[in-house]
């Protein structure tokens, strides 16, 4: 039988927008990051919200910072970035970020996009006056370090946070004459932000002259705050502290284990 004489098909070539979108979008990202890298870093001015100034500008708008920012006419400290220009391409901003207030430093990672923030790998720490021009810990002394893997929220409450803050060192003035009072840690896990966007966190001593073993509700509409638990004076407390616990003690009694429950409302 005579061998058929079909022509040989070879491979069709590939339609021409499957080989121009990838070109397109390269040489878009690459004239993006040309356009972002020539504007001045003061340019961030015109997205920031009323409540937020910067000033003292260096760099650019990729690679840029701002040497003095207020928050609310509060000194916020200076802020240093830099962008992910590919982020651009999905309506999105990400950049790294580095934070200095006097001696606090913190680390972070950034990306905003239509549903929220996203912050992770965020760590660093210092002195704890050093933000009570931010109306943090004011009249308290310490070292605080602060690392958390996730941090989100959308434009008007938290979706997750996941982490830890440890203080060491802590004092004040008005407890035990200004006594070192130990160290103590605020814990977040994965269920610490329920769907309402209300935060509970595990607050507990790590050492030192009291055992605290508490945990933290924080109301995110009420923007309230509430202590629940019980703490207790160690034998080798200091004895301004121990006549101070006494004190609270006549208030709230003590449970038979010595303990003397804790139910506070704060606000912030």
């Amino acid at each position: 039988m005579p061998a058929s004489r079909s022509p040989h098909r070879g491979a069709e070539p590939a339609p021409r927008s499957r080989i121009f979108w990838p070109l397109f979008l390269i040489g878009f990202g690459a004239a993006l990051a040309v356009i972002v890298s020539s504007l001045p870093a003061s340019v961030i001015t015109h997205v920031l919200p009323p409540s937020v100034r910067a000033e003292d500008f260096s760099g650019n708008l990729w690679h840029g910072s701002a040497g003095r920012i207020s928050f609310d006419a509060r000194d916020a400290g200076a802020l240093e970035w830099q962008l992910h220009p590919a982020a651009l391409l999905g309506m999105a901003v990400a950049a790294d970020l580095h934070w200095v207030k006097v001696g606090f430093v913190i680390d972070a990672a950034v990306k905003i996009d239509r549903r929220g923030l996203d912050l992770h790998g965020v760590k660093g720490g210092g002195p704890i006056q050093d933000l009570q021009d931010l109306g943090v810990a004011a009249g308290w002394r310490g070292t605080a370090e602060v690392s958390f893997s996730e941090l989100k929220g959308d434009l008007t409450k938290p979706l997750t946070a996941v982490g830890v803050v440890h203080v060491s060192n802590l004092t004040s003035a008005q407890i035990a004459g200004g006594a070192n009072l130990g160290g103590y840690e605020l814990r977040l896990d994965e269920s610490a932000v329920d769907p309402d966007g209300n935060v509970t966190a595990h607050l507990v001593d790590t050492g030192g002259p009291l055992e605290l073993q508490t945990l933290v509700h924080f109301s995110s509409k009420e923007r309230t705050g509430m202590l629940t638990g019980a703490v207790r004076d160690r034998p080798d407390a200091p004895a301004d502290l121990r006549s101070q616990i006494d004190s609270l003690a006549q208030l709230r009694g003590r449970d038979p284990q010595g303990r003397i429950p804790l139910d506070l409302e704060f606000r912030f």
